[in-house]
């Protein structure tokens, strides 16, 4: 099986546009248990801070309790990652890091990311590093 991290833009535009590309993987996830989630308590604390950007609120008419629960009830779905790994793959956010740290811990073979500075990489030690879109096409041709 399938088993990827999910950058917390990924959660994020999933949570905004439901019929994207973020929207549909999420879907394949609880819907199909198309592939295997793999999470960090520092990737869900960022969903949770993202989505409660003033920003962002704007977009989404989720209150504090449900992106609470939400997000909780990704992190169970998650197998879940200590985060102890140390490394540095990404110079110019070194934040960005927790994601392949995930990956790497978990086993995983992708990360699905929107983020420019993980994208310009595309492969580290191993993950695959993709876009929503790609990783939704993978999603529907494994799925048939």
């Amino acid at each position: 099986m399938i088993r990827a991290v999910l950058d917390a833009n990924i959660y994020i535009s999933a949570c905004l546009r439901p019929l994207g590309p973020p929207g549909r993987i999420l879907q394949f996830l609880l819907e199909d248990q198309a592939f295997h989630l793999i999470g960090s308590a520092a990737i869900f604390d960022e969903v949770r801070r993202g989505l409660n950007y003033p920003r962002v609120r704007r977009y989404h008419a989720l209150s504090v309790e449900e992106i609470d629960r939400w997000v909780i009830a990704l992190a169970l779905i998650a197998e879940p990652t200590e985060g102890s790994l140390k490394l540095r793959a990404v110079d110019r956010d070194p934040d960005d890091d927790k994601y392949l740290v995930a990956a790497l811990e978990g086993r995983g073979g992708y990360l699905v990311s929107g983020d420019s500075d993980l994208l310009e990489l595309r492969e580290y030690r191993g993950v695959r590093i993709v876009t929503a879109k790609e990783f939704l096409h993978l999603l529907e041709k494994t799925s048939i």
